[in-house]
């Protein structure tokens, strides 16, 4: 059996629109294949990101990594990082292992692999390459309106309410 499917869309051209601003990352290279270091089996450590250019009015920011590759009908949630402080331009590498590790204010949601913290590309071994979009968006209120149970898809609903603008870094990795 193939896992071979057609490319699906860019998941944030089905959103609203907004404005972008940049993110950049000394470990990810947009287009380009993750470092082992990004990698679930290998280092598992989140990148380190940087971002400019936001709307004056942000109040805080969401992190989050989503695979919309994945062989399952709504794509995978890698990491999702919420409430992280307008006055917050950057995130180091490894910010994923912990809350302890974030921001003072900011949390993980449960991803995917169900844990709170950054799970990295784990596409299954054959499959076709997966794109992982590391978005930073700048969110029009202090507090997302979730708890830290509540998953990246209820907090990407509520971002579809409160996004003032959007970056997007995208790498790509395949077994």
């Amino acid at each position: 059996m193939s896992l071979e499917r057609p490319v699906k869309p860019n998941p944030y051209d089905l959103l609203p629109k907004v404005p972008s601003f940049t993110v950049t990352s000394t470990d990810v290279r947009a287009g380009e294949p993750l470092a082992d270091t990004q990698v679930y089996a290998h280092g598992n450590t989140s990148p380190q990101l940087s971002w400019s250019g936001f709307p004056a009015e942000t109040k805080s920011f969401v992190v989050t990594c989503f695979d919309p590759d994945a062989p399952v009908p709504g794509g995978f949630w890698h990491w999702a990082v919420v409430d992280v402080p307008a006055s917050v331009t950057s995130v180091v590498g490894g910010a994923g292992a912990s809350n302890e590790s974030l921001p003072a204010g900011a949390y993980h949601l449960n991803g995917d692999f169900g844990t709170p913290t950054y799970a990295g590309a784990a596409p299954p071994q054959g499959d076709q390459v997966h794109r992982y979009f590391f978005v930073i968006h700048a969110v029009d209120i202090e507090h997302l309106p979730v708890e830290p149970t509540s998953t990246p898809t209820v907090a990407s609903f509520h971002l579809a309410f409160h996004t003032l603008a959007r970056a997007v870094i995208v790498g790509t990795y395949r077994h």
